[in-house]
């Protein structure tokens, strides 16, 4: 129902009340002015008839005092009969009897007596000739008191005047009443606004009831959720404004790393060629050193290619790799880093655990990302946990890396893939971002647990499809990955 409905029904339904409570008070005090009136008017006759019974009569009586008694409850004050010479020959005052009056001044019928009261209604003298055939016998002259009416109407003017007063106050409570129900809302929509304004679109607007206040909290709401589109409209846009600029930074730069990388692989080679047969008593370690040399100059130049290509979609080359051989690759990679700051790996690797059909240099690019984010987590030296098992339900193969470092603040958790993200001043924020990106690209998924000061732990999930349980399936995912030309021998 609407507000405005709801606001003229209200006033509707107090109108009809105070309408009806008037009307029926004003009843009741008809009935009881017309019972006085007709009570009095009784008496009245009783009086009259008495006196003109004492008129009529040589006999004396003292009906009239004894009548009065009973008369002035209903405001008879006075009776006197007076004969034709003015004289009053009878009365319920034995004092007014004897005493002269003016027969030209007797007005006959109901005349309001000058005297009074100052709380009270003037009083009345009802004058009546008694006329007996032809002949006027004399005058009935009856003092009356019409208390008893104003009684009645000044009872009925305060209970009206009662009644609207009730309606009134009514009418405030309930205009106090509906204009908090109403105004709350409005101060909790107001409120809400204000911290969308600011900023907050977590807000929600309650849409309590139907009519234009709940109008206005949902139409509030779909306002809030546009704005919560636009924003994350605007945040993709950010950040593919910025993917873009460091693709365009990444191609400009990357002739300029790539270069010198080329260069000290030939000098390596070089070396290679002229030192070994020259010192062949250290020939053996100087090779692995070349070697050594080589292979990060090899992983840094394949780093420069995936931050260049990170926008483009990775072409993965699948082969059937053990995934305690990658570990060993990896491991034998970073073991001079590992072995300077006293960090050791435990591997949790099944001996069972069934090949995997892979990118091995993408997958050993993301065992070498994990390792060093815990390096860089572990300061003083700590334990790196490496572990892998098969779920026998799903098929799936789980990898876990943990460490036993700083760990990562809960606020974060949600950031760790986000690219350029990092809380490191030395970071770029892609290692995680491309790994969450290789393992996608081979179907898995990957998940992070951490707890402040205990340690992170990172879990990568691989779909039953990525294990090689045989030598004829891993021939067939081979031929099924080359494509239909190199499958049919063409």
């Amino acid at each position: 129902m609407k507000l405005n409905t709801k606001l003229v029904m209200i006033m509707l339904t107090m109108l009809v009340v105070a309408t009806l409570i008037l009307f029926v008070l004003n009843q009741f005090s008809q009935n009881d002015l017309v019972q006085e009136i007709q009570e009095s008017s009784t008496v009245v006759s009783k009086a009259i008839q008495l006196s003109v019974e004492d008129l009529t009569s040589e006999e004396e009586s003292t009906r009239l005092s004894e009548y009065l008694s009973h008369a002035k409850n209903k405001g008879v004050n006075e009776i006197n009969i007076i004969n034709n010479e003015g004289e009053i020959i009878n009365s319920s005052d034995p004092a007014q009897v004897g005493k002269k009056r003016e027969i030209k001044k007797l007005e006959k019928g109901l005349k309001r007596r000058g005297s009074g009261g100052v709380n009270s209604l003037k009083p009345y003298d009802l004058v009546v000739p008694v006329i007996v055939g032809d002949e006027q016998l004399g005058y009935v002259q009856i003092n009356l008191l019409l208390d008893n009416i104003r009684d009645i109407q000044h009872a009925n003017f305060v209970r009206r005047l009662s009644a609207t007063v009730l309606v009134f106050m009514g009418g405030m409570i309930l205009i106090i009443f509906l204009a908090r129900r109403y105004t709350s809302p409005i101060h909790r929509l107001a409120t809400g606004v204000n911290n969308v304004s600011a900023g907050d679109l977590s807000v929600t607007f309650e849409a309590e009831s139907g009519d234009e206040i709940g109008e206005l909290a949902e139409n509030l709401n779909e306002m809030v959720k546009k704005l919560k589109e636009k924003e994350q409209l605007e945040k993709r846009l950010y950040e593919a404004e910025h993917l873009s600029k460091v693709g365009q930074l990444a191609a400009g730069i990357a002739h300029e790393i790539r270069n010198p990388l080329n260069y000290i692989s030939l000098a390596i080679d070089h070396l290679k060629s002229e030192l070994l047969p020259s010192c062949p008593e250290k020939g053996g370690e100087l090779e692995s050193i070349a070697d050594n040399i080589k292979e990060e100059v090899r992983k840094a130049n394949y780093m420069v290619l995936n931050f260049m290509n990170y926008g483009r979609p990775l072409k993965l080359k699948l082969q059937r790799v053990y995934y305690a051989d990658l570990v060993d690759k990896a491991i034998h990679i970073m073991q001079d880093r590992l072995t300077e700051r006293n960090m050791q790996v435990v591997r949790e690797i099944p001996a069972d655990l069934p090949a995997m059909y892979i990118d091995p240099e993408l997958m050993r690019n993301c065992l070498c990302n994990f390792i060093g984010n815990s390096m860089q987590a572990m300061t003083d030296g700590g334990v790196i946990t490496l572990g892998a098992q098969v779920d026998p339900a799903t098929g799936e193969c789980g990898l876990s890396f943990g460490d036993n470092g700083v760990g990562i603040d809960e606020q974060d958790l949600e950031k760790v893939f986000q690219p350029y993200f990092t809380t490191r001043e030395a970071g770029i924020g892609l290692g995680l971002a491309i790994t969450e990106r290789i393992v996608k690209e081979h179907g898995g998924r990957i998940s992070v647990a951490s707890r402040k000061g205990e340690g992170t732990t990172f879990t990568v999930i691989l779909p039953a499809s990525a294990l090689a349980r045989s030598e004829e399936q891993a021939r067939q995912a081979t031929l099924i990955a080359a494509g239909p030309n190199e499958a049919s021998g063409n």
